[in-house]
């Protein structure tokens, strides 16, 4: 019997240089240029966070969520992968599960569960789903600020991973977007 696993795509934002953050974790360079967005644009974000019915991502990310004003992903399943037990806030404890296993296992697992389509963010999560071969496909950000030093995106992988450009968009202020599907995912 073959396992049906969900499909994992990343949407996630780069400086120019390809840093998700300032070595400490930082963002706020991502803040800085939300003025440069029009009013009601929003990259397409909504419309992805529509397709999806699971979010998985890393302990920094959910720490880095925490401090935002309010929870922004509401009553969606996250499951927060981590080497080390994950503190759950009671108030989110219904939606937000700790998991401390393989990103394989845990995609088994939501498969079998009925996960159709799994958001997966923060950057070693995404890494470790692109080094399992279960990224199915990444939508890529690119913002236009060079930071110099940071957080890559991509790290080292035990092989390549080719994709195929799906679409590509330039807005007017600047933020250039591009979706690839990853042809090599489960070949790890």
């Amino acid at each position: 019997m073959m396992l049906m696993r969900a499909r994992a795509s990343a949407f996630i934002a780069t400086s120019l240089d390809g840093y998700i953050a300032r070595p400490d974790g930082s963002i706020d360079w991502l803040d800085d240029v939300q003025i440069l967005i029009p009013e009601g644009e929003d990259c397409g974000y909504l419309e992805f966070m529509a397709s999806i019915d699971g979010m998985v991502m890393g302990r920094h990310s959910f720490e880095r969520v925490l401090a935002f004003e309010e929870w922004p992903y509401g009553q969606l399943p996250v499951y927060v992968m981590s080497h080390a037990p994950v503190s759950v806030p009671v108030e989110l404890a219904t939606s937000v599960h700790s998991w401390q296993g393989t990103p394989g296992a845990l995609s088994d697992r939501l498969g079998r569960e009925g996960f159709r389509h799994l958001y997966i963010d923060g950057g070693q999560t995404i890494q470790e789903f692109l080094k399992a071969g279960l990224l199915d496909q990444i939508t890529i950000t690119v913002v236009p600020v060079l930071l110099g030093v940071g957080r890559p995106l991509f790290g080292p992988l035990p092989h390549d991973v080719e994709l195929t450009l799906m679409h590509s968009r330039a807005y007017e202020f600047g933020f250039v977007q591009s979706t690839y599907r990853i042809e090599a995912a489960g070949l790890a």
